[in-house]
């Protein structure tokens, strides 16, 4: 009897559960190089305007997820993620909504972080004084979701309730600050302009809490007027933004942003330079820790997060706009150090 017992706990001990979980991932210099051997080529690329040299490190962060949208990983993988602090266990819905496929799933990503590509650009030459533009296009509509028949693929968006749309991040940004209540989202469809009645859903966060969508992929096409190219192999989702941005700028003005410092950060970041939050901004904080980052640049919306999380020897900034990173950064070259900047823990009224 009792050893059926113990082979129920372990069977049940192994089964998929309705969670995933978040643990650190790899870590890349914007300003340096990525990939092995003939494949290894520089992260940012610019042809037909003038670069300079610069010195340090300015690193992207990733976060790697065990799960799947087929189910998570098993309660053993779970126990043991909930006691190691650079791990988190998150509702396997936060990453994968109902009804969404691997492959749904896998494209989005993509398209997040071509979008996110995209805005870095836009940010970061309009930052310098150049004029982009831009256009968002729906490529896939999640079955069952709020645009499940409204919106199609092909649709160029224009606007999201009055609001003017350029780039994947700002129309994200416009439902997350709309919520579920119905928008008029307007597109031009087969050389028509169109309104469409929508309301976006609540699916979860993978904070305890609810955010609305609309359950679509976009892409973002903007037009520079020089060449810039962003490689990154294997990586989805958004949160690269900010970094890339501080990238392109750090390459296309004289000196060093940095200082010849190990300087991390996440963020997403729109065509207009505003910084958004992001996801498993703990985890991200150990991996740049690990990489050997002593400065970090977090999204101010990230900063309930942050306190009571920062690894030792990580000074933690966080910032709202690419102008506001850039001015971090410079502070920090000039004074050196970011012990009279802002704290996350002045931001949540927290204490030190």
């Amino acid at each position: 009897m009792a050893g059926a017992a113990v082979l129920l706990v372990l069977v049940v001990a192994l089964l998929p559960s309705p969670y995933a979980i978040e643990q650190p991932g790899p870590v890349y210099d914007t300003l340096g190089s990525a990939g092995a051997g003939k494949d290894r080529a520089p992260l940012i690329t610019i042809e037909g305007e003038k670069t300079y040299p610069t010195s340090g490190r300015l690193d992207l962060l990733t976060v790697s997820v065990l799960g799947t949208a087929q189910g998570g990983p098993s309660w053993l993988d779970l126990a043991e993620a909930w006691i190691d602090p650079q791990k988190a266990v998150i509702p396997l819905e936060a990453v994968f909504p109902r009804g969404e496929t691997q492959q749904q799933a896998d494209r989005e990503s993509a398209a997040q972080m071509t979008g996110s590509q995209q805005s870095a650009i836009a940010a970061a030459l309009s930052r310098l004084g150049d004029d982009v533009g831009g256009t968002v296009t729906v490529g896939t509509v999640q079955r069952g979701s709020a645009a499940a028949g409204r919106l199609e693929e092909g649709d160029v968006v224009t606007s999201f309730d009055g609001e003017a749309i350029t780039d994947s991040c700002s129309l994200q940004n416009a439902v997350l600050e709309h919520g579920a209540r119905p928008a008029t989202v307007v597109v031009r469809r087969d050389g028509a302009t169109r309104s469409v009645r929508v309301v976006p859903k609540r699916v979860p966060d993978g904070s305890g809490g609810t955010r609305p969508l609309l359950g679509v992929a976009t892409t973002a096409k903007i037009d520079p007027p020089f060449t810039v190219d962003l490689r990154i192999d294997d990586v989805g989702g958004p949160s690269a933004g900010m970094m890339f941005a501080l990238g392109i700028v750090d390459r296309l003005t004289p000196g060093s942003l940095t200082g010849g410092r190990h300087v991390a950060g996440t963020g997403t970041i729109c065509g207009d330079g505003e910084v958004g939050a992001i996801g498993g901004i703990v985890q991200k904080m150990a991996a740049a820790r690990a990489a050997g980052a002593t400065l970090f640049l977090a999204p101010e919306e990230n900063c309930g997060e942050v306190v009571g999380h920062i690894p030792s020897g990580l000074d933690v900034v966080p910032v709202s706009t690419l102008s506001g990173a850039i001015e971090t950064l410079e502070k920090v070259r000039d004074q050196g150090s970011a012990r009279a900047l802002p704290t996350c823990a002045a931001q949540v009224g927290s204490p030190g």
